[in-house]
């Protein structure tokens, strides 16, 4: 007797395969073109104002942002900050012992908002008042009203900021692209900063290597697949896989899938901008996967007039919470010395 096979069992027709192979490589050009586009919007785009896509992502995201933000101490006060450009969500962790200390304001990196602080900010608290806030233009609860068309707008809605929550002369640490935003406000208002951190700061000293524009650039395309995302998302902050039940990591993806940010692109500083950061500032660059240009980052940063640079071993663009204790032992006490 002879078996016959399944309709599901037989191979494809070999016109089925052509067509299989043909939509196969027409996604993998959608793809490429979007990524292509989704790279020119995420840095060369033309300003606008950031939004949510939809009312069920912002509710999706505030989920997950509210779930990340209960790992972080209870703040002693929350403000909605009226600036020029729109209502800044700032958080304040103050006590009458650090009361009249320099306060310490964290500006973050994108799509992270305050809770990416979450292993850092317990030992900032120990001496200095705090304050974190959600980037205008970016994924958080901040709520951009006027489009930023340069980064000399982003100097202007900080100064405005800082100057009602009485921290207009701070100590200024930044992340990633935030980095670049504090080197903006620390050139433009050099009297209000008593010192500057820059924790792998983007498109500060250097331009990242093209591969991390690309995959910083693919992790916001809305409507891809999840693997995909985590895979971009992954590559962005230097791990092999990126842990979608973290969460800061999981509000960090909703962030890249439902917001649409609005911000303007850095230029790496010039040689008159170096010279002019004259107060006492602290880099530190990943060893690899550095989306802040690496070792020529670095050797772009020491020519500032004071600068403590270092390049941290073993680290990757997540260096905040990788080297959580250094930066925990060194920072106070360079803000120490800054005083």
């Amino acid at each position: 007797m002879t078996e016959h096979a399944s309709p599901t069992d037989r191979p494809p027709p070999r016109r089925a395969r052509r067509i299989a192979r043909r939509t196969g490589i027409a996604l993998v050009a959608v793809f490429t073109v979007a990524g292509v586009v989704a790279t020119g919007q995420f840095f060369f785009g033309a300003p606008g104002v950031g939004h949510f896509r939809s009312i069920d992502g912002r509710a999706e995201y505030v989920a997950a942002y509210e779930k990340a933000m209960a790992a972080l101490p209870t703040p002693t006060a929350t403000h909605d900050v009226t600036t020029a450009f729109g209502t800044v969500r700032a958080y304040e962790w103050s006590s009458p012992e650090r009361a009249d200390t320099v306060p310490v304001v964290l500006v973050p990196g994108r799509s992270s908002g305050v809770p990416m602080w979450t292993e850092n900010l317990p030992g900032f608290l120990a001496h200095h008042r705090v304050l974190a806030f959600d980037a205008l233009g970016d994924a958080g609860l901040s709520v951009q009203g006027v489009p930023l068309a340069s980064t000399d707008d982003q100097a202007l809605w900080i100064a405005d900021a800082l100057a009602q929550l009485d921290a207009d002369d701070a100590h200024v640490v930044g992340h990633s692209f935030g980095g670049a935003s504090a080197a903006a406000y620390a050139r433009h208002f050099p009297d209000n900063v008593r010192s500057l951190t820059l924790l792998e700061p983007a498109l500060t000293f250097a331009h990242p290597p093209a591969r991390m524009l690309w995959w910083a650039a693919v992790s916001t395309l809305p409507g891809i697949p999840d693997g995909w995302r985590h895979t971009a998302l992954g590559k962005v902050g230097g791990v092999d896989d990126h842990d979608p039940t973290d969460d800061t990591a999981a509000m960090i993806e909703q962030a890249s899938r439902h917001f649409s940010a609005a911000l303007p692109t850095p230029s790496p500083l010039g040689d008159d901008d170096l010279r002019a950061l004259t107060m006492p500032t602290y880099v530190a660059i990943a060893e690899r996967d550095s989306l802040a240009g690496g070792e020529q980052a670095a050797d772009r940063a020491r020519e500032l007039p004071r600068a403590v640079v270092h390049v941290f071993p073993d680290t990757t663009h997540s260096l905040p919470m990788q080297a959580k204790d250094r930066l925990e032992a060194e920072l106070p006490a360079f803000w120490r010395a800054a005083e």
